[in-house]
């Protein structure tokens, strides 16, 4: 068989080396969101919010966080069995992350915005699950992730409730 870029990597090198487009997917993700709509925190300041809402200037570090975890997660994953399932699953919820933010604050559609959050949060589940299965290190690593995604889920239907 011959090697693929699929396939785990054969050397110390080559498996460092795969961190880089784990890192660069959820900067990618994140860019969207940030780079594709303007104004999201002036927009979160002036919608009517529960009073457990965390203030705007959280976000941007536990979401530097959560990214760094995900990608180190997807890339242990990779490690382990290349390019699988699990990353499948993996890849589809990057998706769907990257979608929330322009939904929410560009198009201000936030029904819509919580069913993709609805979505994304089983999503993660279900990679949860798979990498569970692959290699637990990672999994764990996207608990902290799932359980952001299950608090955002419950302030996007308030706000949604309350606007």
């Amino acid at each position: 068989m011959t090697a693929h870029p699929a396939h785990p990597p054969r050397t110390a090198s080559a498996a460092w080396l795969g961190l880089i487009p784990f890192g660069l997917a959820v900067t990618a993700a994140a860019l969207i969101g940030v780079l594709g709509v303007t104004g999201t925190s002036a927009e979160y300041q002036n919608l009517d919010q529960p009073s457990w809402a965390p203030p705007s200037w959280l976000f941007g570090p536990v979401w530097t966080t959560l990214y760094a975890m995900i990608a180190v997660a997807g890339w242990l994953v990779w490690r382990r069995t290349g390019w699988s399932a699990a990353l499948t699953g993996y890849a589809a919820q990057l998706v769907l992350n990257a979608a929330w933010t322009p939904i929410f604050f560009g198009f201000g559609e936030y029904g819509l915005a919580l069913v993709d959050i609805v979505a994304l949060w089983v999503l993660i589940g279900a990679t949860v699950w798979m990498f569970w299965r692959v290699y637990r290190p990672a999994a764990w690593l996207l608990v902290p992730y799932w359980a952001w995604v299950t608090f955002a889920t419950a302030l996007n239907a308030a706000i949604w409730s309350a606007n």
